[in-house]
C-alpha cells in the first residue's frame, strides 16, 4: 500500500510520492533532524526476503555511500521500520534522461557533456569494485549542475543468494508490452552476457552506456523488439544502425566509442570506463573533425616494390597527391597537390598511409645501414621522423582515432603510438602482413599465399579466422582487408582463376562479390571505392549498404605503383586528402653495369619491367613485363643484339620471376598460382609444371640441372627455402627451414656451396653454408645485404649493400 503523506519512517517523513519502478518506490521526504530534503525508497519485499539478503544489501548500499563523486546520486541512509525496508537518498530537482529524450535526440555537446559525466562516474564506482548492472536513461537525472547517476550498486540485491541464476531475474519493463510498441526498460540495456545468465561486472555497464549513448544521439534505441523475445534475439545477434543515418554529422569517433561498448564479446568490449571518458573528452576537443564519417610473403611483396621503385627511377613515396577531393564534381576550392621526397639516406620506401583525419602520413623505409623503421611525417611538418621500436616493420595501418599505428615485425602484430612509446604486442602473427582498423577496435590482417584472414580485438588476444581460402572452389587467397564505415563490413581482394572484389561482415562467413578486379580497394567519403585499374587511380561510386557500384570508373591520377598481388599504394582519409606512389613512368630502363661501375643502357621497353636475367651465354634477357596498356605481366624474351622482344607466356593471369635453364634452352618461371612452370625458351612445345609445388618463388637452378631451388611461404616458420630434385620422385624438401625468413637462394657453381639472405640478426644479411646437405653456415655480409649472386667461376659472390 503507497504511504501517505506525514508517515514516518524513523526521522524521515514523508511529503508526497515521487515515483516506481522496478525496484520500489520513490517519494520525497524530509529529513526532521537536519532539515533537509531527501529521496526516501521503499524496497520491494523480493529484496529483503531473508536475513542474509538484507545483510548483503546492507553491506552493498555502505559501500555505495563510500562513493563521493559530484554526478551520482549520494546514499544518505539505509534502515527499516516495520516490515519496510528502506533507502534515503540526495533529493535532486530536475528530469530523468528518459524524460528528456521522450521529446527527441539530444544535440551533439549535450551527448557528449553527459556522456562524459556518466563514465566519469562509472570509472569511480567501478574503481571501487561497484557495478551498476541497471544503467538506463530512467536512472539518469539531468540537474542545473549535470548529470546524476541514480541507485548504483542497488541492482547487486535484485538476485538474493537463493535466487539462482536465471538471467532475468529482477529485470524490469517500464511498460507493458504490446503489439504496437516495443519493449523498453531493463531488457533494452541488458548485454548479452547477461542475458545468458552470466555474471555482470564493469564490461556489462558499458554495454548498457553504450545504448544509452546510442538513444541520446538518436533518439532511437539501440536495440528493439514487438517482444521479449524478439528483444533479446536483437540484442544476441543484430548491429544498431550506424549513428550517421541519424544525425549525418555526428562524429566518426563517436560512432566509434559506441561502437566499441556495444561489441558482442565482452573480451571485444572496450574494457573500462576511464578509456570512454577520455575518448569522449578527445571527440569534445575536436579529435574526430570529419562530419560523416593473389596473396605471397611479406618479404616477396617487399621485393617486388623495392624493384618497382627502383626500375621506375622514383622512390616509392616520390609522388604525393594530398587534397584531392573524391568525388566526380570540380571541388571547391581548388586542390592542393604536391610531392616529397624521402631523405637521401633513405634507400627504399613503401605503403604511405594517410591517417583517417588528413593530418599524417605514415611508411616504412630502410635507410642506408639496412634498418627498416616506420616513419611518420605531419602534412604541416618539412621532415618525416621515425618511431622507435619498429624494427622490421611493413605496410602500417592506422587506427581510427589517428593515435596509433598497427604493422607486422618480427612475426607479432604490434600497435605503436604515433606521438611516441614503445610497441605493444597484440598477438602472434608469423606470416601476417597488411592490416585494417575498424571502429569497433577489431584489426583484420592477412598472411601468405592460402592463408585465411584473420581477426583480433585491437586491445590484445589470440587470433581467429575471419575469412578462410576456399581451395575447393579455385581460390587461391584472399587478402587486402579494409574495413567499411560501419566497423562490420570490409572489403579484400579473393585471387583464383580470377580476381574478384568482395564485402565481408564480421562473425559470418557469407560474403558477396562486388567486381572482378585486379589491386585492392579503399572506401572514400562520401561514398565511393578507390581502386587501381590499368595502372591509373579510379573511383567508382558505390552503395555500401548494397555492396554494389553504379556508373563507370573515373580516373583519378596515373602511374600508381602496384603489384602482382594486387598491391596499389595509395590511401585515403575520411575528408578527403589522397596519398599515392607513383611507378616513376611508363618507360623503364635496363642497365648493364661492368666491375668498374661503369653503366651502360641495354635496351629499353614500354611499360614496367622487373626480375631480369640473363641467358647463361649473355644473349638473351628474360624478364616480367606488363605493357602499358596490358593489366596482366608476362614473361619476354629479348635478343640483346638484335633489339627483339618477343613474348613468352599468353596466360591471363601474372607471370613472375624467370629463370634460365643451365644449358639456356628453357626457361623456369612462377605462374598466378606460385607453382612453378618450364617452357622452352623459344615458346614452342608444351608447358611442363613442376609438381609438389604451390606458392613458390624460383631462385636457382644447378648448374648440373638436378635441382630447382624456391622460396615458400605460409608456414608458422615464415618464409623458407626448398629444393626439388628433377630426376626420381621429384619431391620438394626444405633446405632453410628456421624461425626467420630466409630467401634469395643461390647455388655456386660447382654445386657445394648455397648462398642466401636471411633476417635472422633483425636485418638482412648474406649467409653461406654446404650445399645440398647443411654441414654449417657463414655469415659474409656485416652492415647489411640482398640478391647475392656468384662470380661463374665461384670463387666470388656479389651482393646489394644498403649504402
Amino acid at each position: 500500500m503507497p504511504l501517505v503523506p506525514g508517515t514516518r519512517l524513523g526521522p524521515y517523513e514523508i511529503v508526497a510520492a515521487a515515483g516506481a519502478g522496478g525496484m520500489g518506490e520513490v517519494y520525497r521526504a524530509r529529513d526532521t533532524r537536519l532539515e533537509r530534503s531527501v529521496a526516501i525508497k521503499i524496497l520491494p519485499s523480493h529484496v529483503a526476503a531473508t536475513e542474509d539478503a538484507r545483510a548483503r544489501f546492507e553491506r552493498e548500499a555502505r559501500a555505495v555511500s563510500s562513493l563521493n563523486h559530484p554526478h551520482i546520486c549520494t546514499l544518505y541512509d539505509v534502515g527499516r521500520e516495520g516490515d519496510l525496508d528502506y533507502l534515503v537518498m540526495e533529493y535532486i530537482e530536475g528530469e530523468t534522461l528518459a524524460t528528456r529524450l521522450a521529446r527527441g535526440p539530444l544535440p551533439l555537446a549535450e551527448v557528449i557533456s553527459i556522456g562524459t559525466q556518466i563514465a566519469d562516474a562509472l570509472d569511480k564506482a567501478h574503481r571501487q569494485g561497484l557495478v551498476h548492472r541497471d544503467l538506463k536513461p530512467a536512472n539518469v537525472m539531468l540537474t542545473k549542475s549535470g548529470a546524476k547517476l541514480l541507485d548504483f550498486g542497488l541492482a547487486r540485491s535484485m538476485r538474493g543468494p537463493s535466487d539462482g541464476p536465471g538471467p532475468l531475474s529482477g529485470a524490469t519493463l517500464s511498460r507493458p508490452i504490446t503489439v504496437e510498441g516495443t519493449i523498453v526498460g531493463t531488457f533494452q540495456y541488458m548485454a548479452p552476457e547477461q542475458l545468458e545468465g552470466k555474471e555482470a561486472d564493469v564490461r556489462t555497464d558499458l554495454w548498457a552506456f553504450g545504448c544509452t549513448l546510442y538513444e541520446m544521439a538518436t533518439g532511437k534505441p539501440a536495440f528493439a523488439g514487438a517482444s521479449q523475445a524478439s528483444l533479446i534475439s536483437a540484442i544476441m545477434k543484430d548491429t544498431p544502425r550506424p549513428i550517421a543515418d541519424f544525425q549525418p554529422v555526428t562524429p566518426p569517433g563517436l560512432d566509434r566509442i559506441i561502437r566499441q561498448c556495444l561489441a558482442k564479446d565482452p573480451e571485444e568490449r572496450v574494457q573500462s570506463a576511464h578509456d570512454v571518458r577520455l575518448q569522449l573528452q578527445w571527440v569534445s576537443e575536436g579529435g574526430s573533425q570529419a562530419g560523416v564519417p593473389a596473396v605471397v610473403g611479406a618479404r616477396r611483396r617487399r621485393r617486388e616494390a623495392a624493384a618497382i621503385g627502383v626500375a621506375g627511377g622514383a622512390a616509392a613515396v616520390a609522388a604525393l597527391a594530398v587534397g584531392w577531393t573524391l568525388t566526380h564534381q570540380p571541388p571547391k576550392p581548388e586542390p592542393v597537390r604536391f610531392q616529397f621526397s624521402q631523405p637521401s639516406f633513405i634507400q627504399f620506401a613503401d605503403a604511405p598511409r594517410i591517417s583517417p583525419d588528413g593530418k599524417t602520413i605514415a611508411f616504412d623505409a630502410t635507410d642506408s645501414t639496412g634498418k627498416t623503421l616506420i616513419w611518420v611525417r605531419p602534412l604541416r611538418a618539412l621532415d618525416a621522423h621515425p618511431l622507435s621500436g619498429t624494427d622490421g616493420a611493413t605496410r602500417p595501418f592506422w587506427s581510427p582515432d589517428n593515435k596509433f599505428l598497427g604493422f607486422v615485425a618480427g612475426g607479432k602484430l604490434k600497435k605503436v603510438g604515433v606521438d611516441g612509446g614503445p610497441p605493444i604486442t597484440i598477438c602472434d602473427a608469423p606470416t601476417g602482413s597488411d592490416g585494417t582498423w575498424s571502429r569497433g577496435d577489431v584489426i583484420l590482417f592477412d598472411g601468405r599465399s592460402k592463408d585465411p584472414i584473420y581477426r583480433v580485438p585491437a586491445g590484445g588476444g589470440i587470433p581467429t579466422v575471419a575469412v578462410a581460402v576456399d581451395s575447393t572452389q579455385g581460390e587461391t587467397s584472399a587478402a587486402w582487408p579494409q574495413f567499411l564505415p560501419d566497423g562490420q563490413h570490409f572489403l579484400y581482394l579473393s585471387a583464383g582463376k580470377k580476381s574478384v572484389l568482395r564485402v565481408g561482415k564480421l562473425g559470418d562467413k557469407r560474403f558477396k562479390d562486388v567486381m572482378p578486379c585486379d589491386s585492392r580497394a579503399e572506401f572514400a567519403e562520401p561514398g565511393y571505392l578507390v581502386y587501381s585499374r590499368g595502372g591509373s587511380l579510379v573511383s567508382q561510386r558505390f552503395d555500401a549498404g548494397a555492396a554494389k557500384t553504379t556508373g563507370d570508373p573515373v580516373p583519378v591520377a596515373e602511374r600508381v605503383a602496384t603489384n602482382a598481388v594486387g598491391g596499389a599504394d595509395f590511401s585515403c582519409s575520411r575528408n578527403g586528402v589522397l596519398t599515392m606512389a607513383t611507378n616513376g613512368g611508363q618507360l623503364a630502363e635496363v642497365r648493364k653495369l661492368d666491375r668498374s661501375g661503369v653503366q651502360s643502357p641495354i635496351v629499353y621497353a614500354s611499360g614496367d619491367i622487373l626480375h631480369p636475367v640473363l641467358s647463361p651465354d649473355g644473349r638473351l634477357l628474360a624478364l616480367r613485363l606488363r605493357e602499358a596498356s596490358a593489366t596482366t605481366r608476362d614473361i619476354w624474351v629479348i635478343d640483346l643484339a638484335r633489339q627483339v622482344s618477343s613474348r613468352l607466356t599468353f596466360d591471363p593471369g601474372n607471370e613472375n620471376y624467370p629463370l634460365w635453364s643451365p644449358d639456356g634452352s628453357s626457361i623456369l618461371y612462377a605462374d598466378n598460382n606460385g607453382a612453378l612452370v618450364i617452357q622452352r625458351a623459344t615458346g614452342a612445345g608444351t608447358q611442363e609444371k613442376l609438381p609438389d609445388v604451390t606458392d613458390g618463388v624460383p631462385d636457382d637452378w644447378t648448374k648440373d640441372g638436378r635441382y630447382v631451388v624456391f622460396e615458400k611461404g605460409g608456414g608458422p616458420s615464415g618464409l623458407d627455402v626448398w629444393m626439388l630434385p628433377l630426376s626420381g620422385d621429384r619431391k620438394a624438401v626444405p633446405l632453410l627451414q628456421g624461425p626467420y625468413d630466409e630467401s634469395q637462394a643461390h647455388v655456386s657453381p660447382d654445386g657445394r656451396w648455397l648462398a642466401y639472405t636471411s633476417h635472422e640478426t633483425g636485418r638482412d644479411e648474406i649467409y653461406v653454408q654446404s650445399f645440398p646437405q647443411p654441414s654449417g653456415k657463414w655469415q659474409i655480409s656485416t652492415r647489411g645485404g640482398t640478391d647475392a649472386q656468384w662470380n661463374p667461376n665461384g670463387h666470388e659472390l656479389f651482393y646489394i649493400s644498403p649504402d
